[in-house]
């Protein structure tokens, strides 16, 4: 469609306009949760340090435990924590449990489920193999080996390989500031009471709750006007606050209510391009302010959302050097329903989901797919692409599709 850039295209500039990551910080580990790696993690010991039992049991000698009926002396415990510091001799055995020392010598472990405890001493009962239920040293990782990376998000499994790793604190991306500016006369706050041609604004907070989501630290600027003056000090707050991404809610059009593009052209606005090929949210726009990236969102809810999702989640993934920022991030799945053939926009249309054949998600799409219709985004699953001139499609064809009940990293 002339005029419109493709959704590809638009994503490709909005992340070639991250320039740099935003700052390095070292943080301790106990409060790294949900940040972003600044540098990678390397194992500072080898993991476990020595041979350990898999199994409680007996370690002993596979020669002296090769036969039903072999009775061995009990030389002492081994328990995690509390190894056995002496060598093991022939025709002995250490009763040991689960995460404990192997002791030298010992190339076994006879379970407690194939022995018979005596007095001093062990019976097998069955034969015990050589290196079976042993954790040799250095089986989960070694000293020097890469075990994280930077711009991998730090959730609970990470964090605890990390900590095992014997990292106290770690090198992470502060927090990007991102501005969030809802705009026009229309909108009140939650919480109070709109005229009778008001709506209750809801996008600044879905947005504010994606930025955290993503990584990032949302700033709310609150509701601006429809007045130049009211937008230019809702811009300015946001580069005083030291915001590295400003998002903008409503008014990226041009017409005649639509003032936040000739308000930002103002105070100096670097234009990258506005209006992608995209439904919900033609009226996408992206520049620069000085050094802050501006991502101009459509004021419909579901637009704001959909485009929140798709742009400026990345973007914050940039910022915080995320190396996968811009990857695609849908799933096959199979069509539950006919649809006619798609116009030259790319549509991502709500859809809820059932389990279809072969174990792969059947997508149907909700018969309304208004942009302004939060009810149906909010009993949606996921956001069903249908790519642009898209030809028309049967119940049971191939698609592609984005779930809205999975975490974004």
């Amino acid at each position: 469609m002339s005029g419109l850039i493709p959704v590809a295209e638009a994503l490709r500039r909005i992340l070639a306009g991250v320039r740099e990551p935003v700052e390095a910080e070292r943080v301790p580990l106990a409060r790294a949760a949900g940040r972003t790696l600044a540098a990678d993690v390397v194992a500072t010991r080898t993991q476990p340090p020595f041979p350990a039992s898999a199994m409680d049991g007996y370690a002993v000698r596979a020669a002296d435990a090769g036969r039903p009926g072999a009775e061995l002396r009990l030389a002492g415990t081994s328990a995690a924590g509390h190894g056995f510091r002496d060598a093991l001799k022939p025709g002995a055995a250490v009763r040991i449990f689960t995460g404990a020392p192997v002791p030298e010598g010992a190339d076994a472990i006879l379970i407690q489920e194939n022995a018979e405890a005596l007095d001093a001493a062990v019976r097998v009962l069955e034969p015990a193999a050589a290196g079976r239920f042993i954790r040799r040293a250095g089986l989960d990782f070694g000293a020097g080996e890469t075990l994280l990376r930077a711009g991998d998000s730090l959730d609970a499994r990470r964090l605890a390989l990390a900590a095992a790793a014997g990292h106290p604190s770690l090198s992470v991306r502060r927090r990007p500031r991102v501005a969030i500016l809802a705009t026009g006369d229309e909108l009140v706050l939650p919480g109070e009471t709109p005229a009778w041609d008001q709506i209750v604004a809801s996008n600044s907070l879905a947005l504010a709750a994606l930025v955290e989501e993503a990584g990032g630290t949302a700033i709310d600027l609150g509701i601006a006007a429809d007045d130049h003056a009211a937008l230019e000090d809702a811009f300015r707050r946001a580069r005083d606050g030291g915001a590295d991404l400003l998002v903008t809610l409503g008014g990226a059009s041009v017409g005649d209510h639509d003032l936040v593009q000739a308000a930002l052209a103002r105070e100096g606005l670097d234009l990258g391009f506005w209006r992608v090929a995209l439904r919900p949210g033609k009226p996408l726009m992206s520049g620069h302010l000085g050094g802050m990236l501006v991502i101009g969102l459509p004021g419909n809810p579901v637009s704001s959302i959909v485009c929140g999702l798709l742009f400026v989640v990345p973007a914050i993934r940039a910022l915080l050097g995320d190396p996968r920022a811009g990857t695609d991030r849908s799933e096959p799945a199979l069509l539950g329903r006919d649809l006619p053939g798609n116009d030259g926009r790319a549509d991502y249309m709500r859809a809820r989901l059932d389990t279809g054949p072969d174990g792969l998600p059947l997508a149907t799409p909700e018969d309304r797919q208004d942009s302004s219709m939060l009810a149906v985004l909010g009993q949606a699953e996921a956001l069903l692409i249908r790519p642009p001139h898209a030809p028309p499609a049967r119940a049971g064809d191939p698609c592609r599709i984005i779930r809205l009940d999975r975490r974004l990293l």
